[in-house]
């Protein structure tokens, strides 16, 4: 497995040569487009998740509608995790190739005393080594908005081969455990949004292609 990994990011270093490693370009002029490919998993069923340019083309955002894991009374043993699966296609101008800087999460969670929340994430460009998969723990009692931040050094980019269509992966996970809490409690961590206000954010990091 380790040979076809060391494979593909040769062959991503070889099909994008930047001038340097921690020179970063502005953004393109031209719009931007990001199309959701597939969806799949328990916390984003088809037609809950939607994806927005931002018009400085400097980040997307997505945001779900029926992201929200939770235990207690009444709820489905099943319903303790929930996880979303989305494979992207990011439309760039010609000339220009991209990598994900930054991911900002963010939601609701109701932790009753003794429970305990996680939240984490892993994002990669098709044919590329994905991202170790970061986590963030939350302990209750906690009733309020959370936000979570997964960054990248510049010299740890890893940019889309130019000139290439390649999917985006970007792969999320809520957890709830009732842990020592009232068994009559309910807890619940949600990355959902009835206004949109509440969604994760991705930001671009841009280079021009060279030959």
């Amino acid at each position: 497995m380790l040979p076809v990994i060391a494979a593909a990011a040769m062959a991503v270093s070889t099909a994008f040569s930047p001038a340097s490693a921690s020179a970063l370009d502005p953004p393109p002029d031209d719009k931007i487009t990001v199309d959701v490919q597939t969806v799949n998993g328990s916390g984003c069923p088809r037609g809950s998740a939607a994806v927005a340019v931002a018009p400085d083309n400097t980040a997307f955002t997505v945001t779900y509608s029926e992201y929200l894991a939770q235990v207690g009374p009444g709820a489905d043993p099943t319903e303790f995790r929930k996880n979303c699966q989305l494979n992207l296609l990011v439309h760039v101008p010609h000339g220009f190739t991209y990598a994900i800087a930054q991911a900002d999460y963010r939601g609701f969670a109701h932790l009753a005393r003794g429970a305990n929340g996680l939240q984490q994430a892993s994002y990669y460009i098709q044919g590329t080594s994905p991202t170790s998969r970061i986590s963030h723990s939350f302990a209750g009692p906690y009733s309020n908005n959370w936000q979570t931040t997964d960054k990248k050094n510049v010299t740890e980019l890893v940019f889309a081969p130019c000139g290439e269509n390649r999917g985006l992966n970007v792969n999320t996970e809520l957890r709830v455990g009732a842990g020592s809490s009232d068994s009559r409690s309910t807890s619940f961590m949600a990355m959902d949004s009835t206004d949109g206000g509440v969604n994760t954010k991705y930001h671009f990091a841009w280079k021009r292609c060279t030959s």
